[in-house]
């Protein structure tokens, strides 16, 4: 199995430590040099601190924008109390961008950080995703 480490790039990694910290419940793990490591969640949180406007690698055509953009990968935190952890978050600088939705596995609240990074907050109800699971998973290997 691989091991996941997240790493979420950031302009400023005080007030990136004081949001995730205070929205979410995670705690500063190790410091390495200018980045820091959260922990807390199921696996590693990294906050990388990166200039707004700096290209992501060589030859990127744009560079890095903190204001709310949209990418196909985004975090989902799983909660037990739904509306104490939207509290949370929208104190820490959240910002909600559609009503609470219901689904069969839950309630789901769509947020954007204040470094423009889309996630979730998601209150499993009942069996969780189980309740929504059509096929059986397939074996591995």
């Amino acid at each position: 199995m691989a091991e996941i480490l997240i790493n979420i790039d950031v302009d400023d990694l005080e007030r990136a430590v004081a949001f995730y910290t205070s929205a979410l419940g995670l705690r500063v793990g190790r410091h390495f040099g200018d980045w820091v490591e959260l922990v807390g969640a199921q696996a590693p949180i990294y906050l990388l601190p990166k200039a707004a406007g700096s290209a992501p690698f060589a030859g990127a055509r744009l560079g890095r924008d903190y204001s709310r953009h949209w990418t196909p990968l985004h975090l989902d935190f799983v909660v037990s109390d739904l509306n104490a952890a939207m509290a949370r978050a929208e104190a820490a600088g959240a910002r909600l961008e559609a009503p609470v939705s219901e689904h069969r596995y839950g309630l789901l609240a769509l947020y954007s950080d204040p470094f423009g990074h889309g996630f979730c907050l998601l209150e499993f109800r009942g069996r969780g995703y189980d309740e929504i699971v059509v096929s059986p998973q397939p074996s591995s290997g």
